[in-house]
C-alpha cells in the first residue's frame, strides 16, 4: 500500500521492572495482603468464611451485643454492605439479633453458641495461617509489622 508506514517491532521485555512501585507503601501493603488472602480462603473456606465474614464474626464473639451502626464503624463497612452479611450469618445459625439493652431501636448481635465454637477454631486457624504467611518475619519482627501498619489507619 502506498503512504502506509510499517511500524518497527516493539521490544521484547526480559525482565518486569517494578522497583518503583516497590518503593510505594500501598503497592507493598496490597501485595503482602493478597498472599495472606491467599492462605487465608484456602484454609478458612472449611468453616465456610470469607475475610469479611471473619471479621464480622471476629467482632461479634469479641463484643457481644454490638449494634450493625458499631460494626460498620469499626471495620469500614457501608451499612448496604453489612446487611445481607448479618442476614446470612443469622441463616447459617452463627449470629442472633437481641433487643439492645439502652437503646430500644437498636439490636445487639450474639453469637450463638454454634457462632462461638466456629471462632475459637477459626481464629485459631487465622493465627496459625499469619504466622506461617508471614514465615519470613520473626515473631517481633511481625509484631512491629502489624503495628507500624496500625499507625496509617487507627
Amino acid at each position: 500500500m502506498v503512504g502506509v508506514k510499517k511500524t518497527p517491532p516493539s521490544a521484547a521485555v526480559e525482565q518486569v521492572d517494578t522497583r518503583y512501585l516497590q518503593t510505594l507503601l500501598g503497592y507493598n501493603a496490597r501485595r503482602a495482603a493478597l498472599s495472606i488472602i491467599g492462605v487465608f480462603l484456602e484454609r478458612l473456606a472449611v468453616y465456610g468464611l470469607k475475610p469479611v465474614d471473619f471479621s464480622v464474626m471476629s467482632v461479634i464473639h469479641h463484643n457481644p451485643g454490638v449494634t450493625s451502626r458499631q460494626l460498620c464503624a469499626s471495620l469500614s463497612i457501608l451499612p448496604p454492605n453489612l446487611v445481607g452479611l448479618i442476614q446470612s450469618l443469622e441463616s447459617r445459625g452463627l449470629i442472633e439479633r437481641k433487643p439492645h439493652p439502652t437503646d430500644g431501636r437498636a439490636l445487639g448481635l450474639h453469637p450463638t453458641a454454634k457462632g462461638v465454637s466456629l471462632m475459637q477454631q477459626a481464629e485459631v486457624t487465622a493465627s496459625e495461617l499469619e504466622i506461617d504467611a508471614s514465615s519470613k518475619l520473626t515473631a517481633s519482627q511481625r509484631q512491629t509489622l502489624v503495628q507500624l501498619l496500625q499507625k496509617i489507619y487507627l
